[in-house]
């Protein structure tokens, strides 16, 4: 198989998987969620050199496990504490553990709400289409490179293409939850294109300092789940931020 073929045969198999863990919402969902956020935590945590099936390795994947678990409880005093409690005594070396506390725990939280099925596709769908776009406008146009220290392939073109189909993503999305053509919504999901296209850059630049091309060998064809989901690692708690602006309000309303 070739690389393409082996991302094309991945995609068919986890994407449904996803969408239906997602439409059923639950404990389908959470579980989902929950098992990918300690994923991260042992790929990121390799990456760093921990060996995780050591008692320390272990303790570092339930850190996230007991956090999400709590927020789903609603008790988000206690997962405040575990962050805190992380960051003063140094439970992760360069933030695999943080990453997957605020990543998971804002598509918990987002899915919760009462427009969370759709606040969540809208999250997803956006950077879905920011990465999408930004691959074909880039390699269609070409032109100066965005970051070429960090990653050499991204191109300005390309960030603006992303942009430009994440916005429109965005007036779809709220459109088919009912909000009609919404500029408010275009507008987020041009920020939240921003947002994934920094978290990606953020990986690049951790993967290019510790020297090594793809974060893990999980995914066929797509490498590991940092690898796939670092974009959304960031825009997941952005949206989660406006979320809790918006109050019971979808949160592209908030503009």
């Amino acid at each position: 198989m070739t690389e393409l073929q082996k991302r094309i045969l991945s995609s068919l198999v986890l994407v449904p998987i996803v969408l239906f863990c997602l439409w059923s919402g639950g404990w389908v969902y959470r579980a989902l969620v929950l098992l990918v956020m300690i994923g991260l935590v042992w790929e990121g945590e390799s990456l760093l050199g921990q060996r995780m099936k050591t008692l320390r390795g272990v303790l570092l994947m339930l850190w996230p496990l007991c956090a999400g678990l709590i927020a789903i409880k609603g008790q988000w005093l206690a997962v405040a504490s575990l962050v805190g409690a992380s960051l003063l005594f140094g439970l992760s070396t360069c933030g695999p553990v943080l990453v997957s506390i605020f990543g998971g725990i804002a598509l918990l939280w987002l899915r919760s709400r009462p427009e969370g099925l759709y606040e969540t596709l809208f999250v997803i769908f956006a950077v879905i289409a920011s990465d999408s776009c930004a691959y074909a406008t880039g390699r269609l146009i070409g032109g100066p490179k965005l970051a070429p220290a960090i990653s050499p392939g991204k191109t300005i073109s390309g960030s603006i293409g992303g942009i430009i189909g994440a916005v429109v993503m965005g007036g779809v999305i709220a459109h088919a939850a009912g909000a009609g053509w919404s500029a408010s919504a275009c507008l987020m999901g041009g920020i939240l294109a921003i947002a994934a296209q920094c978290g990606d850059l953020m990986e690049s630049a951790f993967k290019r300092r510790l020297g090594v091309k793809d974060s893990g060998k999980l995914i066929p064809g797509h490498g590991g789940l940092l690898d796939r989901l670092d974009a959304l690692l960031l825009a997941a708690p952005i949206a989660g931020l406006f979320a809790l602006c918006s109050g019971q309000a979808a949160f592209w309303t908030l503009f």
